[in-house]
């Protein structure tokens, strides 16, 4: 049976999280969720942090204006391991609240995936099926960045870290038996890469599909138009998509109108975002032409790929099927149909051909081509 859980304590004021902090400071292990606001921002905005450890579950208010360097470093130690549940959204807004990554990781929804869980599958579903443990979801609307806090608000972020260490003592035992720590381990690892969290404008148009598709001059005024609008959503702390739309990104880049009236002719932006933003859209969409003009990007076009022979992709997704079904395990875990269909357009540089996974699967898939 679960252990039961303590109630969760609602920490807003400093001599409490100071306290708390000597509490969790040494702990070998660390259950860790969060709790954000982000729809009218462009970041996430951490409102409240939930952290398990030695019996103890706490829901720190991080808008009560606290001092939190000493839980940080608390949490940053790497002699204890962090337990989260799909942790990558988690590990997004500590990054970008504390400036740093809290290693060791254990993702409970990885290791859970590669013991036969949906790949997706969420917390609570997981705490029933290994657990027994039945969690209310009642405040999954609910907004964290409004306070004061109620006494469910704080119960219900609770149980989101109150099974966690639990959850993740059962999966690693489970693991262990069939030999498959490592291969957890190799993921998590993998989700502690810095660059995976920071902002790089330059490279804000590879989140555009079809891009590269498109001829040179096309693809210039899109690099330029997206790292614009990265600085200008991130210095205004608003979504980018607020500053300017894919579509109507997509559709001045293909234009390319020489004057405010131009983009006005195209419909794509509001009278109010066309007098705000048309003369620096403009401005981007010149310096473009001096990128290709002097050189300093030379994009290429790529023809659109042909759709891959489908008995061999089928062959390949067979492999795939089959070696997932001796472990247990959905397909995608070792290869998506997408990573399948690159393999077979000569890319070698993809999941299935590192870590654990190129012994599993990829080797096989190599010796398949």
């Amino acid at each position: 049976m679960p252990t039961p859980r303590n109630p969760a304590r609602l920490i807003d004021r400093q001599a409490e999280l100071d306290a708390s902090c000597a509490a969790i400071a040494g702990q070998g292990e660390i259950a860790l969720d969060t709790e954000f606001a982000r729809t009218n921002t462009y970041r996430p905005q951490l409102c409240l942090l939930q952290v398990a450890a030695s019996g103890k579950m706490l829901c720190i208010d991080m808008l009560a204006g606290l001092d939190t360097r000493r839980l940080w470093d608390a949490l940053a130690a790497t002699g204890s391991l962090k337990t989260i549940h799909a942790a990558k959204q988690d590990l997004e807004v500590l990054a970008l609240r504390f400036g740093g990554l809290p290693g060791p990781l254990f993702d409970t929804q990885i290791a859970a995936a590669l013991l036969g869980h949906p790949p997706q599958a969420g917390y609570a579903a997981l705490v029933a099926a290994e657990l027994g443990v039945h969690l209310e979801k009642t405040q999954t609307r609910t907004d964290w960045s409004r306070r004061p806090l109620t006494a469910a608000q704080v119960d219900y972020a609770g149980d989101d870290v109150a099974f966690l260490l639990e959850l993740g003592h059962r999966l690693r035992e489970r693991l262990a038996t069939l030999d498959r720590i490592r291969w957890v381990q190799e993921d998590c690892a993998a989700l502690l890469d810095p660059a995976l969290y920071g902002v790089y404008p330059e490279r804000a148009w590879e989140r555009l599909t079809g891009v590269e598709y498109q001829p040179a001059a096309v693809q210039a005024r899109v690099r330029r138009l997206a790292a614009w609008r990265e600085r200008r959503a991130d210095s205004a702390d608003r979504p980018r998509q607020w500053i300017l739309s894919d579509q109507a990104l997509l559709a001045l880049a293909s234009t390319n109108p020489r004057d405010v009236a131009g983009i006005e002719r195209l419909d794509v932006l509001p009278a109010g975002a066309v007098r705000n933003s048309g003369p620096a859209v403009l401005a981007e969409l010149r310096r473009a032409d001096d990128d290709l003009a002097s050189g300093a990007i030379d994009p290429k076009q790529w023809s659109r790929p042909t759709a891959p022979d489908g008995s061999r992709l089928k062959q390949l997704a067979g492999l795939v099927q089959k070696v997932a079904a001796d472990l247990g395990i959905a397909p995608e875990i070792l290869a998506t149909r997408a990573e399948l269909t690159l393999l077979l357009r000569g890319s070698r540089e993809m999941r299935p051909l590192r870590g654990w996974r190129r012994a599993v699967i990829g080797d096989t898939l190599l010796g398949a081509l």
